[in-house]
């Protein structure tokens, strides 16, 4: 028999309340919020029940749910359940007093709590890979390295050679008191300008990594990303960052960041690499040839869509 919607709305909201496991979550949510796996250890069912039980009353109209990475959360809102809704279900709550099962329920909701609270492995293992996937959706995926950047010295001046386009100088300068983007191509020069044009600390300025327009000891840091391949003498190139770095203050420092040694030959004639990335024994050899001491150098984990070769971050100080 086919009833008004109303009727039916009302039938439904009833029907989703037949069934013992089901009032006994509603009792569970309505006095703390839960995930799936919660509430299965307190009322001693399989997940699977559980999961199948709370969909009933989802779609009935009696839960809130909330999605905290790949976890679900479940409760009941008083609140947001209409004033007939909340009548049933204070009328049907009312006759579970007597219940031996809530009681053992309301017992073992209060080690669940608890263990939530203390246990740090389980409070993380309910949020399992959820959790940054959770972060990028609040927060995205560019904080970490911007927020690990402001601990730079604010004092600092760093220059950021074979700087392109300017993407790293944008991330530098709003953390330091200043970039000097240096590159030979003034078309790459232009398009950092205009994409750093809201930034008054950053100086740009032509020029290449073997042949700097910068006086000696001026800056405290040389960044060189991706660069040092498309040089014919590295050496020459570390030589210079060594020359314009400071050597009071305990010295300065120089990231290189570009390709570990790789076999892809066809990089010489589609993009012009001078060589074919670099060995951590080549960047040893190297850096002290060029006036630093032995390079701190580490491979740069690789993202799952990149398709180049891998590529290492080399640090390296003046004395």
């Amino acid at each position: 028999m086919k009833y008004p919607n109303a009727i039916q709305t009302v039938l439904d909201r009833i029907a989703a309340l037949g069934d013992p496991i089901r009032l006994r979550m509603l009792r569970l949510l309505e006095t703390e919020e839960l995930s799936v796996g919660e509430v299965a250890r307190v009322l001693q069912v399989p997940q699977s029940t559980a999961s199948r039980h709370l969909k009933v009353l989802s779609e009935g109209g009696w839960l809130l749910r909330r999605q905290l990475g790949t976890a679900s959360y479940y409760r009941v809102v008083l609140d947001d359940l209409t004033e007939d809704e909340r009548a049933l279900w204070v009328t049907v709550r009312g006759q579970m007093t007597d219940i031996v099962e809530t009681a053992e329920d309301a017992r073992r909701i209060d080690a669940v709590i608890a263990e939530r609270a203390t246990d740090s492995v389980s409070f993380f293992g309910r949020l399992a890979g959820g959790w940054d996937a959770l972060r990028g959706e609040l927060f995205g995926n560019q904080f970490t390295a911007q927020a690990l950047l402001t601990m730079l010295p604010r004092t600092w001046t760093v220059a950021d050679v074979g700087c392109g386009t300017g993407n790293v100088a944008e991330l530098l300068a709003p953390c330091v008191n200043e970039v000097i983007a240096v590159d030979q191509s003034e078309p790459m020069l232009e398009a950092a300008e205009q994409r750093l044009g809201g930034a008054t600390n950053v100086r740009f300025v032509v020029g290449s990594v073997e042949s700097m327009p910068m006086d000696d000891s001026s800056v405290d840091a040389v960044v060189c990303v991706l660069v040092l391949h498309h040089v014919d003498d590295p050496v020459a190139a570390l030589r210079e960052m060594a020359r314009v770095l400071r050597s009071d203050r305990g010295g300065g420092v120089a990231l290189v960041v570009d390709m570990l040694e790789h076999t892809r030959v066809e990089y010489r004639h589609t993009m012009g690499h001078k060589h074919l990335g670099f060995s951590e024994a080549q960047l040893a050899e190297l850096f002290r040839a060029g006036g630093f001491g032995a390079p701190d150098v580490r491979v740069i984990r690789a993202e799952s869509q990149a398709k180049g070769p891998g590529l290492f971050a080399a640090v390296g100080r003046t004395n």
